[in-house]
Order: structure tokens, then sequence, then C-alpha cells
């Protein structure tokens, strides 16, 4: 007789308003679940606050605080303070804010949470564009991906925001994506075990803006990863990286075929990307201990 195994209870409920196929709504769905229901998380202006809802109708079983677009993590820092100054110190209090929210507008009240330490966790649900706005270039977005505002493809490279996170010492960081949910839970996890900042950088494939059929988000997560264009690793204490997924390998063009975004590119920038990511891969190796 096989005995049965207890599943998280699940947070986030079944009638939210994400697109079909959403991956931030998947990627919502595994963090909460993780976190768990004695929890408190605080929204942005996005596709997460879209998600969740208004009150009476809201989605997560969670309480839930909507802040302004720049200040994710002090409102986040702030609430975590409130619940210490009551002797309250078994609450997580979680941020959710998009790659345009973290990136690019709130960049300047993160770092200044990460750089006093503040005790919350923070995740960035990375779409790699404007998505909820009408798809506009963040600094997320990748080079030579199509946006609304970059219809001949961006010409800037993505912001390396764990390296920015990584330069604040804060105890714990790391990278997941929907295609990993075992990986992306376990983090969670772990974060929770933590004292302070905590960061993760979530890649949530869009399908609407990255032009792809929707049941595509998990599958582009997976090969985001399998190809080094999206690596899995943790860095503690901003030195310690850990590599969690030694990927497959594949050449980028397994992972750029599946979205419309790229479908423009010529051999030259598919050789440009395949470079990027074959020395990402290889100086993550040399961080590895």
């Amino acid at each position: 007789m096989v005995a049965e195994t207890t599943r998280p209870q699940e947070v986030m409920r079944s009638g939210h308003s994400a697109c079909p196929g959403c991956g931030v709504a998947m990627g919502m769905r595994m963090v909460l679940r993780a976190l768990g229901t004695r929890s408190v998380v605080v929204m942005v202006p996005s596709c997460v606050s879209i998600i969740s809802g208004p009150y009476p109708n809201a989605a997560l079983n969670v309480p839930v605080f909507h802040s302004a677009f720049e200040v994710a993590a002090p409102t986040a820092a702030g609430i975590s303070n409130a619940f210490k100054v009551q002797g309250i110190d078994d609450i997580p209090v979680l941020a959710f804010a998009g790659d345009g929210g973290t990136f690019d507008i709130g960049l300047q009240s993160l770092s200044g949470a990460a750089d006093r330490n503040d005790d919350f966790i923070y995740v960035c649900m990375d779409n790699e564009a404007y998505m909820n706005t009408g798809i506009q270039v963040s600094s997320a977005t990748p080079r030579f991906a199509w946006t609304s505002t970059s219809p001949r493809g961006n010409t800037r490279r993505k912001k390396q925001i764990m390296e920015i996170m990584a330069a604040h010492r804060i105890p714990y960081a790391a990278t997941a994506c929907i295609g990993f949910p075992d990986d992306l839970e376990k983090k969670v996890e772990r974060a929770k075990e933590v004292r302070g900042t905590r960061f993760l950088h979530l890649l949530s494939p869009c399908p609407t803006g990255w032009k792809m059929a929707e049941h595509m988000a998990p599958k582009s997560a997976v090969a985001a990863v399998e190809t080094n264009i999206f690596p899995l690793y943790e860095i503690v204490d901003g030195v310690q990286y850990t590599i969690t997924h030694i990927s497959k390998g594949l050449p980028v063009e397994t992972y750029l075929s599946l979205q419309g975004r790229y479908e423009h590119l010529g051999a030259e920038e598919i050789r440009s990307i395949q470079s990027e990511a074959d020395r990402t891969w290889a100086d993550l190796h040399k961080k590895d201990r």
C-alpha cells in the first residue's frame, strides 16, 4: 500500500484574471504554495496585481497590500518591521514585482532596502518587457527581441540584475523559472529559512508578449535554462555561487525558434546570442564553488 503524500496547501485560488497560459500566474502559484498561508504579500501595479484581483474577488488567500509601483521593497520591509515591533517573527513578507518595477523604476528603492538588509523576500516576475501596458521594452528585454517600442529588435543587452543584487552582499539570491517547479519551490523554502533581504529572479514567459501559443510558457522556460540563456543558480552572501541545474547545452536556436519575437533574426544575431550564452555559462562555472 502506497502512503499518501501531503501536498502543500494552495494559496492562489483558481479564479484569477491572468491571460491564458500566463507564466506569471504559474510562477505566483508555485511561489505562494511554497511560502504558505501564514504570510503577507505586497503587490505593485503590474501583471501581478491584475492577476491577484481586487477585494472582495482577490485570487490570493493571504493578506495583500497593494503599494505604489516603485516601492515594493521598502513597503515589504515596513510591514516586516511592523511585525517585529509587535514581537512577531514567524510571518514572512513577500514582495511581487515585474521586471519594470525591479530592473527599472523600483531599482533605487530595492537597492536601499538591500543595503539595509531589511527582512523580506523579493520576487521579480521577469517576463522581459512592460507587458501590462502594451509590451514596451524594459532593461530586462534581451538584445534583438521584438517589443512594441523596439519593432526591429532591442539594441541593448539585458541588465544583469543578479550581479547587482550580489554586489549588495545580501544573504540569499537565486534564479528560478516556471519550467523547473521543484527547483523554484526549494529556493522559496530556503529563502524562508534565512533572515535579511532575499531575492528571487523568476523567469515568467508571457505568451502574448513573446508571440507564442498559450501552452508554450513552460516549454520556453525549460528551453531558456537548457540553452544557458537563463541558468539556474544561487548566491549566498553575494560571493558563494552554486549552480542548481546543469544544462543540456542545447543551441540557443532551440529557445529562440519557439517565439515570434525573434522571428526577424538572421544568422549573425543568432551567433551573437550563442556567444553571449556560452560566455555567461563559462563565467558562472568559474564562480561556482
